[in-house]
């Protein structure tokens, strides 16, 4: 029975996969198809329902709406009402507030985190009236935002979703709109008598005052959809035209003034919006149905099919589902190293291979969608990243069947994935590259060598600190495995220094087509050239036998602050061609795993009466090579 339990153990897993997968039956709106819908924002075509979510991970760190029933509100149900239904909207607690002193000058009860517009509405003043304080002292004084102080950054947060909620609500509609589909009908009426009164007034002759008046409110209104409107939906009337011609619903009716006529998607969405306010499913699936078929009759397929394609890989969400898979993974690797039974670690190595499948899946989504290669920016390095060392530590299990090499793609991989869901919280993470950048060539050789390079160096980091832990806290390290893990370490070193060398070259290579030099001493290229001086380090004083086990593995453990520095310190400084990607938020978390590391490092330096597993070795074994550095006694 028992050589059937790995299989058992995955398959249910690959079950909550693939039922994942299998769409929920829609509701009488058919809110799915409108999430479906192309739009273009942040340079790129997105689906709404990318939209919905990104706005929701800005304001709330969710992609989801809490509801009191304990249900959640997809994201694209919930911009929907936002959109149509903003009166509703704004009654949902989407606002995450958690500092108390910003809770204090709001005068918001301390014992909640999530709160409604309606709820901010009555601050929104003194809110405005805060960030305004801060921006002008900032220009004032010229000082650096990075400065802020932690009131100040939530504040600031808080006052740009506040302001995203804003313009999500005039999208598609005036604010004050009731039935925007009778509303267009009227619009379209009063152009014709409205026109002919602006131009009799302005040649001096008699004109109908009421018809010059409605004409100036409405376009009022719809001047200022243009100015705070958010995504651009609606698309020009010929698909060969570029992406700067799609325009928002705004600017479509100051055009509309113009020509006399109404875009065809404005008219459709305006009916989408009458049928959801007034609970009309049926007319409401109508014009979704005829607007994706308008369309696809004006040869927007490539659209269509990305926005489909994007919204399936919003609810497919595969890099949560690795995050399970590959905690389950380590859970199981650790019990094997308990001596529980064989069967935990075989079901480890299948659960890891399984969350690599998914994992991989993610990467060629992304692949796919942005029609780049897999790294072009801070998050999507953290997943490929993570993805390369998940299959060095596969094969290092494949290999050896030891279970580190379960334990370190499952831990590596678990690391991975929860910094990038962090760093996904500014919003979308598939925005359009710098145009300097944006050379598909050198953009899949530099930085996906060089991004190998990085996976390779912590994993050889990881081994290093399995070496040290359990030689220290733990009987578990003996001899066959202290060999092993050498052997690892070493083997990963040397493909580390090769693939982060070429990489760094190849970088050299890319900046010269993009920037003219190539070499500038960037505060990155800097970064990169130290992970190759110190990879090679490791290898110069392991072959010249300057150090012995535990002074090598204490020297790779430090290589994993190197490479951290050099992947997130770099931007963190704001300065240099590369600082695109700067995380101030996220400098707590580096200092504490350089913190964590450094404690790593000076727990291998101990002596070997400190080290459980050498301890326990048989003090009189004739012939065991010392373990000590160099310049470590014995």
């Amino acid at each position: 029975m028992k050589k059937w339990l790995p299989w058992i153990v995955t398959g249910f897993f690959a079950v909550w996969i693939l039922s994942a997968l299998r769409p929920k039956p829609e509701k009488e709106f058919h809110i799915r198809e409108f999430g479906t819908l192309p739009v273009l924002l942040n340079g790129r075509i997105q689906p709404l329902d990318s939209v919905g979510r990104n706005a929701l991970l800005v304001m709330r760190g969710k992609q989801t709406v809490a509801l009191e029933n304990g249900k959640k509100l997809p994201a694209s149900e919930w911009l929907l009402e936002v959109l149509m239904k903003p009166e509703l909207a704004d009654e949902r607690k989407v606002f995450r507030i958690d500092h108390p002193e910003l809770l204090g000058l709001l005068r918001l009860p301390e014992t909640e985190k999530h709160f409604s517009y309606h709820q901010l509405q009555a601050q929104l003043e003194e809110i405005g009236k805060q960030a305004e304080r801060i921006s002008e002292a900032e220009r004032t004084k010229k000082s650096d935002p990075q400065l802020r102080t932690t009131f100040e950054k939530q504040l600031m947060k808080l006052y740009h979703a506040l302001t995203l909620y804003q313009r999500l609500k005039v999208s598609l509609r005036p604010a004050e709109s009731e039935d925007f589909a009778r509303e267009l009908e009227a619009f379209q009426q009063s152009i014709a008598p409205g026109v002919a009164a602006v131009r009799a007034r302005e040649a001096g002759k008699e004109f109908d005052q009421k018809a010059f008046d409605r004409l100036l409110e409405l376009l009022g209104q719809y001047e200022a959809m243009t100015r705070f409107a958010y995504p651009l939906m609606v698309p020009p009337q010929e698909a060969e035209h570029t992406r700067e011609n799609w325009i928002n619903v705004g600017a479509s009716l100051l055009e509309s003034a113009r020509t006399g006529q109404i875009h065809p998607a404005v008219a459709r969405y305006a009916a989408m919006a009458s049928a959801y306010r007034h609970g009309q499913p049926s007319e409401f699936n109508k014009a979704v149905d005829d607007y994706q078929q308008w369309l696809a009759e004006k040869k927007f397929d490539l659209e269509l099919n990305k926005g489909r394609r994007e919204f399936f890989y919003n609810g497919y969400q595969p890099f949560y589902k690795s995050i399970v898979l590959y905690l389950t993974a380590f859970l199981l690797a650790c019990a094997f190293w308990l001596k529980l039974s064989p069967w935990l670690n075989r079901s480890a190595f299948y659960l890891a291979v399984l969350a690599l499948v998914v994992h991989t899946s993610g990467v060629i989504f992304r692949m796919v969608l942005e029609g780049r290669p897999p790294v072009t920016n801070l998050y999507s390095s953290a997943i490929f990243v993570g993805w390369g060392a998940v299959i060095l530590g596969l094969v290092l299990e494949r290999i050896y069947r030891d279970g580190i090499g379960n334990v370190t793609a499952a831990c590596i991989g678990f690391l991975s994935l929860v910094v990038a869901h962090n760093l996904s919280l500014d919003g979308d993470t598939m925005e359009m590259l710098r145009a300097v950048l944006d050379t598909n060539f050198w953009l899949a050789t530099h930085v996906v060598v060089i991004t190998l390079g990085y996976a390779s160096t912590f994993v050889g980091g990881f081994l290093a600190v399995v070496y040290i832990l359990r030689g220290v806290f733990t009987r578990s390290l003996g001899s066959a495995t202290r060999q092993a893990l050498v052997r690892m370490v070493y083997g990963i070193v040397c493909f580390a220094t090769l693939f982060s060398f070429v990489g760094t070259i190849l970088g050299g290579i890319w900046a010269d087509q993009s920037w003219g030099r190539f070499w500038g001493w960037d505060p990155k290229e800097n970064g990169a050239l130290l992970i190759v001086l110190w990879n090679a380090i490791i290898l110069h004083v392991h072959w010249g036998g300057l150090l012995r086990e535990r002074g090598l593995m204490a020297m790779t453990v430090f290589g994993n602050i190197v490479t951290s520095f050099s992947w997130f310190g770099v931007n963190m400084l704001g300065v240099g061609l590369h600082s695109y990607g700067f995380m101030d938020q996220a400098f707590l978390w580096l200092m504490v795993f350089v913190a964590s590391q450094a404690v790593i490092m000076g727990l291998g330096m101990l002596p070997e009466r400190y080290w459980a597993s050498l301890r326990s070795e048989e003090r009189g074994m004739a012939g065991r090579p010392s373990l000590a550095p160099a310049g470590i006694g014995k």
